[in-house]
């Protein structure tokens, strides 16, 4: 029996996609048994997988096998099916009662990945974000910058979680704010514990490789704007020594990371909504976004921009199973009424519908 969308509700177009999506899933694993029965082992395989594959992208660097141009965007590659990795073990997909081998993986993964939020505070913020995406205390979307209007500001604080905060620290106040309030804690002590959290989120691991990152890019800055005025510096001794470590370093390690955050975080933000959505409306909570040109992003991020929305309707499927379904998964989707393309995302601040961003947005 066909439906009508146009006299479904949108939550009757939610529960007719998700379970479009989840029976295909169970078709998918019918064919292939193993997809559920070692979903474990896969899970652990791709980490370590992943994980060797950083290594010897980077050990061949250093080798002097492959150049700088090839290590980076190969490491950044293998870092982004970590990436996946860990969205997925943050929903239990993966030794869900295995929790010291759980939170294991996320601790390897984060260590494979410390620009990012430490994956333990970022558990609770993700379960919170699929419940309220694009509302004022989706604290996890406000930090990449959905919501923003798109400019040199917001380009900068794409790549760079630090800078997102430091760029903005009026509106980060009231996105914690927010996001603390709907918790609904009950004591003043409870608030308190939930503000130092947030402020020791990327804590200690992204606050080392982001004092290391800045200072990296510090020295070079300076290093440049000397020669550029004629009076080039020349380091010598210990000084040469650890900047050749830190370049290893960033080459190996750093840049894979920016280049990785940077290609999640233009799609992320702009696939996600924001400001003016119905908090629980999946409907209304992001769009497909796979236009030929994100190709080059897409492969930094597996592919988020296509299949991240599939996510928001079947939680709990992973993310080479979304993959896999994605064609099945598209086609009631765009049935349905899910937006494709939809390109005035960018010159709306990620607003759903089709009016400006707010002065509280300009001034922020």
């Amino acid at each position: 029996m066909s439906l009508d969308p146009s006299t479904m509700t949108d939550a009757q177009k939610t529960d007719h996609i998700r379970k479009t999506i989840l029976e295909e899933g169970r078709a998918l694993r019918r064919r292939h048994p193993w997809l559920e029965k070692h979903q474990n082992l896969i899970g652990a395989s791709i980490m370590v997988v992943s994980l060797l594959g950083m290594i010897t992208s980077g050990t061949l660097y250093v080798m002097d096998i492959i150049p700088w141009w090839l290590c980076i965007p190969v490491t950044a590659i293998f870092a982004s099916f970590i990436h996946e990795l860990e969205h997925d073990l943050i929903h239990l997909m993966y030794f869900k009662n295995r929790p010291r081998v759980n939170s294991l993986m996320l601790a390897v993964g984060w260590l494979a990945r410390a620009s990012t939020v430490s994956p333990f505070v970022r558990r609770n913020l993700h379960l919170h974000h699929h419940k309220y995406s694009g509302t004022e205390s989706d604290l996890e979307e406000r930090g990449i910058t959905n919501g923003e209007r798109w400019g040199l500001r917001r380009l900068l604080m794409t790549g760079d979680n630090m800078m997102a905060v430091l760029m903005r620290p009026l509106t980060m106040q009231r996105a914690v704010k927010a996001y603390i309030r709907s918790q609904k804690p009950e004591s003043r002590g409870e608030v308190q514990k939930m503000r130092i959290q947030q402020l020791l989120a990327y804590a200690p691991l992204g606050n080392l490789y982001y004092l290391l990152f800045h200072g990296w890019i510090a020295i070079h800055v300076v290093l440049f704007s000397a020669q550029v005025v004629g009076s080039p510096i020349t380091l010598t001794g210990e000084f040469a020594s650890a900047l050749g470590i830190l370049n290893t370093f960033a080459v190996v390690y750093m840049l894979p990371s920016f280049l990785r955050t940077f290609c999640l975080h233009f799609i992320s933000s702009n696939i996600h909504y924001y400001g003016d959505v119905e908090a629980r409306n999946v409907m209304q909570q992001c769009q497909v976004l796979n236009p030929w040109w994100l190709v080059p992003m897409q492969a930094f991020c597996f592919n988020f921009g296509s299949t991240h929305a599939i996510h928001h309707f079947a939680v709990r499927e992973p993310f080479y199973i979304r993959q896999w379904t994605a064609p099945a998964a598209h086609k009631v989707m765009k049935e349905m009424g899910v937006r494709f393309n939809d390109y005035g995302t960018f010159i709306r601040g990620n607003r759903f519908y089709q009016q400006s961003v707010s002065s509280e947005s300009r001034t922020a």
